[in-house]
């Protein structure tokens, strides 16, 4: 029997032993939700076998290049409680979950995930001394992605520059929803801190977390006008799966940035883009779309830690990716590029094999 029968038979107890409910879907990077610990439910080990008898393909060492590396292209760290003494918490963005990067190293660990790409997460905001200590310690393992400061005196792109000058942040975040009220990413400062960021080679990846049709037009004209910069498209553009018109629309918006070589995506944080549950398999089509405009080398996994975790586990994140690209079709040369080889293409050097 192959695995797909094995996944078909298993996969109605598995998704509902696996499948926790977005708890904070109103605000997914600061909910005041107060959530529990993650819980293990019953004797799992069976339920999660046909899953896992699927997901093994493309991350066991045996069906892997040996020249391979798995590295996460989206993840956050912040402060434990014991910490924030020293690395406060912006005001009013206390984080309500576990999210030390000892609790990370656990997760990577088991999850067989070589190194990361850490984006500066909100609970700091513009504070990035947590992250840069976490930088600092991990040199080999961690790059970071900064968080653009729009403010309008222009002082965000000094920041820019030397947080990549002086640490190893390799990426900034433009987040639109920091913008000054009524302005644009594409406003004078905006322009001026994408152009920088192509000057210095670092990747601007965009959050467009209430919807891509609201800033595709930014995004298509800091493209146009500065096309040596590269770009990182957070969470698949936050695109579900259509299903009516108007996601449709943004679908094939998405799929049209293809025409702009500097333009990458992140297959990240499924359990915000998918509408079922672990293991997500609705993007399958999203995945193949994907892969077949942009590229396999174009294509990234993310897991988003560490909300992923109450989600349906930091392994099983990985683990769907490989799921949904089984049911894709895709190549073991795809899921390379998908799995690490990507994010190792536009960081040279930064994950060496020993």
């Amino acid at each position: 029997m192959n695995w797909i029968s094995f996944l078909e038979e298993d996969m109605a107890v598995a998704t509902l032993r696996l499948t926790i409910p977005l708890a904070f879907s109103t605000h997914p990077l600061t909910s005041s939700l107060r959530f529990p610990a993650r819980k293990s439910i019953g004797n799992s080990t069976s339920s999660f076998r046909t899953v896992r008898m699927a997901a093994n393909v493309g991350s066991d060492p045996e069906t892997t290049s040996s020249a391979s590396r798995v590295i996460d292209s989206h993840l956050h760290v912040w402060a434990s409680p014991q910490e924030a003494a020293t690395y406060p918490y912006f005001p009013g963005q206390e984080p309500t979950l576990t999210g030390d990067v000892e609790f990370l190293l656990k997760n990577m660990e088991e999850a067989r995930v070589d190194g990361a790409l850490i984006v500066q997460p909100i609970n700091h905001k513009f504070d990035h001394s947590l992250v840069t200590s976490v930088l600092k310690k991990y040199p080999s393992k961690f790059v970071g992605c900064c968080l653009a400061n729009p403010a309008e005196d222009s002082s965000g792109i000094k920041e820019l520059e030397s947080l990549v000058l002086e640490s190893n942040y390799k990426a900034v975040r433009f987040n639109p929803y920091l913008w000054p009220s009524g302005q644009k990413m594409t406003n004078d400062v905006g322009k001026a801190m994408f152009s920088k960021a192509g000057e210095l080679g670092v990747p601007v990846g965009f959050m467009c977390m209430k919807g891509l049709d609201l800033h595709i037009a930014e995004i298509e004209e800091l493209c146009t006008e500065f096309p040596k910069t590269t770009v990182l498209l957070d969470h698949a553009g936050f695109c579900k799966v259509p299903e009516n018109g108007e996601a449709k629309d943004t679908y094939t918006q998405l799929m049209e940035l293809s025409r702009f070589p500097q333009v990458y995506v992140k297959f990240s944080a499924l359990f915000r883009i998918s509408r079922t549950g672990f293991p997500y398999q609705d993007l399958t089509p999203l995945l193949s779309q994907v892969v077949s405009n942009f590229g396999a080398n174009r294509v990234m996994w993310g897991s988003d830690f560490p909300f992923v975790v109450l989600e349906c586990g930091y392994k099983e994140a990985k683990e769907a990716v490989t799921i949904i690209a089984k049911q894709a079709s895709l190549s073991s040369s795809d899921m390379d590029w998908i799995l690490g080889k990507t994010l190792m293409q536009i960081f040279p050097g930064q994950w060496v094999l020993p």
